[in-house]
């Protein structure tokens, strides 16, 4: 692999690396979303949400759909929530050696 494959798997991670970002990923693993669903359960403003939404489309984790005059997203490989069983695996390591360094 060349450093031009490290960038842009640097750039995937980069696009969710924000808690935003992730509960909106988990969101969109249930299915597709208006972008008022998703701002509800961010808790941010809509320019707020559309930057993160922007960000992930640019780096192909989600499509959006227009329907009206709101838009739909999903995700566009479902498999990057497979992420998150790796992310709770180190998580549970850490509690483990801090746990046990006590």
């Amino acid at each position: 692999m060349d450093r031009p494959d490290y960038d842009r798997r640097a750039a995937i991670l980069k696009a969710i690396a924000h808690p935003s970002r992730l509960i909106i990923v988990d969101a969109l693993a249930e299915g597709e979303k208006c972008v008022c669903d998703l701002q509800e359960l961010v808790g941010s403003s809509m320019p707020t949400v559309s930057r993160h939404l922007a960000q992930m489309a640019a780096a192909g984790i989600i499509a959006g759909r227009r329907e009206g005059s709101w838009v739909h997203y999903s995700l566009q490989v479902p498999c990057i929530t497979k992420i998150f069983a790796c992310v709770e695996e180190v998580l549970d390591a850490e509690r483990k050696r801090l746990t046990a360094a006590r």
